[in-house]
């Protein structure tokens, strides 16, 4: 078969224009590396207002409870989380919709593997 006759058996263009050859364009390029991608319009905005809904946030609670989660490094138990949150709540919502919310640091421990040796296990704090 000759390269005349190979051609006309290509498929017909979709009515698309070639942009390039080959997978990859030559000027291609991801901006993952080069910035963080911002949500466009109030996507962004909505979701994490759906995140902090207080049925979530009273599951999620419900669940720490569960867990008997311990004291992270800012040392309060779930108690003195709940009392802590009923008012200091408002605060960190607001601070977490405009992102100025900065979390503590994770407290570090070590637990005992069956095998005798010991793995680092991180405890976050509740709230900051």
């Amino acid at each position: 078969m000759s390269m005349q006759q190979a051609r006309r058996q290509m498929p017909a263009s979709a009515g698309r224009e070639a942009v390039g050859q080959g997978e990859a364009m030559p000027d291609a390029f991801s901006d993952e590396a080069c910035r963080p991608r911002r949500a466009t319009g109030n996507a962004g905005t909505a979701l994490l207002q759906a995140a902090l809904a207080t049925e979530n946030l009273r599951q999620a609670f419900k669940r720490v409870r569960a867990n008997k989660g311990a004291a992270g490094v800012d040392g309060l138990d779930i108690n003195q989380t709940s009392r802590h949150l009923a008012t200091a709540w408002p605060d960190i919502r607001r601070q977490l919709l405009t992102g100025t919310y900065r979390p503590s640091p994770v407290r570090r421990v070590t637990i005992p593997k069956p095998d005798g040796g010991e793995r680092e296990l991180g405890i976050p704090t509740v709230i900051s």
